[in-house]
This record gives C-alpha cells, structure tokens and sequence, in this order.
C-alpha cells in the first residue's frame, strides 16, 4: 500500500516537474526578441559593445563582434560564449571591413542587425586640434561608420535594422570635446538621410545617444573629471552598459517596428534640461 503511495506522489511530482520545466521553456521562447536573428556589432570587445552583444545572443540572435586588438577579441568572444564569432578589423580600414563581410558571408549569408558600435573619443582644447586628431576621429567615427553600413547592405536582409553609436556630446557643448561632438552629429546627420535612403527595403535607422557611460574609456579618466562629468547629469551617476544595451534591443528588435530616424538617448537627463 505504502509503496504504491509512493509511486503515486513520484508520477505526479515528476509530471509537475515536467510541466513547469515546460512552461519556463516556452516563457523563455516567447521572451527572446532576437531569435534566429543575425547580428553585427562593430567594436564589440568591451563596453556598451559588448554588453549588447551579450544581450542580443540572450535574447536569441547570433552576432559577429569586431575588435581591433586580437587578444581582448578573443577575451570578448570567450566571455560572451556561444552563438558570437569574433572577426578581427579596424572600421577605418576598407580592407578589414571586406574580411569582415567575407566572413558574414560565408558563414551565415545575410544579417538582420548591424550595430555601428565601433568609435574613438579624445579630450583635446579647441586652439590644440591637430590633423592628426581632427583625421583619427573623423576616420574611425564618420568614415569607418558609413563605410561599415555601407558595405553591410548587400548582406542586410530587407525590413533590417540599423543602429549607430551617437553620443550626448553631439548637442552638448562641452569643453575640449568639439572635434568628438561633431563627429557624432555626423552620426546622427547620416541616419536622417538613411531613413529616406532605404525607405523602399523597409530598412529601419536609428541613432542611440547615451550620455556618460561606466565603460574603459571613462574610467581611464582622472577622478576629478569623472567627477565634473557626473555633476551635468540629472540623475546623479553615470550610466551602465547594460542600460544602453537594453536600448539597442529595442531599436533592434519588433519592439520598435515603427521607429525609424529617431535619436534615442540614453544619458539621465543630461541632453534633456
């Protein structure tokens, strides 16, 4: 009698397990915005880059990243896990981008996403803008951005999206950063002319803006001035990756099926007031 109890209880405890092991997989299912997508993601080995990354294969897609330096490449690619290949490249380079596409190409034969990611910015007072610092900024964030959208578009599935890295700095004035802020208005001047430009393939363009973002770049800054850059935004702290990221899913994914030309920005407040 005990005995049949207890193969009684067992069944229906193993059928409940069954269930809800069940459920949580198609909860997981349905919530994976991304799924069965293909995703580029230039300048992906750290920082917003590679938070989106990480985020884009959680929620289903399989993303390409590039990085410039093959070490922290291959860091990146390990770090995020499965579903990611790395393809080394300078966005500034055609060469490099022509390898990068091949790679796409062959591996997978089209993309859904493309996420000009990949930038550069540098602290330099107006009366010391040198050509080297004017070309380097204007090479990596306008050249190697329209060059790397470009270059995807025989790839870029019909009904895809874009999305490019702009910046706060683009409509803020802020000291010594002219040369970066203007290089991200360009940013966001390309994706007004994109959004007509590729109308008809039902492309979608955005720009996400964030503002002062926890990432290397910021952190090699000196106390006191991540100190001043803190002081300009409303929410009092700067962002996280991870918030931009999120942000970058969204102008990714269906969500925002009828979002296109916009400037998101992702920067506490501090573009706002």
């Amino acid at each position: 009698m005990g005995n049949g109890c207890d193969r009684t209880v067992s069944f229906a405890s193993n059928y409940q397990s069954r269930l809800v092991g069940t459920a949580r997989l198609d909860r997981e299912k349905v919530s994976k915005k991304l799924q069965d997508k293909i995703a580029l993601i230039t300048g992906g080995t750290e920082g917003i880059g590679l938070a989106t990354a990480k985020l884009f294969v959680k929620e289903g897609a399989y993303v390409f990243i590039t990085g410039r330096r093959q070490k922290e490449l291959d860091e990146a690619v390990k770090s995020i896990g499965s579903n990611v290949s790395g393809v080394q490249g300078d966005v500034a380079k055609l060469g490099d981008l022509d390898r990068l596409y091949g790679t796409v190409a062959k591996a997978k034969g089209q993309l859904d996403i493309v996420f000009a990611n990949a930038g550069v910015g540098e602290f330099v007072p107006f009366g010391a803008v040198t050509e080297e610092h004017f070309d380097k900024l204007f090479n990596i964030n306008v050249r190697g951005t329209l060059r790397a959208v470009q270059k995807a578009l025989p790839l870029l599935k019909d009904g895809g999206s874009i999305i490019l890295n702009g910046s706060v700095a683009s409509v803020k004035g802020t000291a010594a950063f002219g040369v970066y802020a203007a290089s991200k208005a360009a940013i966001r001047s390309l994706v007004r002319t994109w959004t007509t430009d590729l109308k008809d393939r039902r492309i979608r363009s955005n720009v996400v803006s964030p503002g002062p973002i926890n990432t290397p770049m910021v952190s090699r800054q000196s106390p006191d001035v991540i100190a001043r850059i803190v002081s300009t935004i409303p929410m009092g702290r700067m962002g996280e990756p991870d918030e931009v990221a999120k942000a970058a899913l969204f102008l990714a994914s269906d969500d925002s099926s009828f979002v296109t030309g916009i400037e998101l920005f992702v920067d506490g407040g501090r573009a706002q007031i």
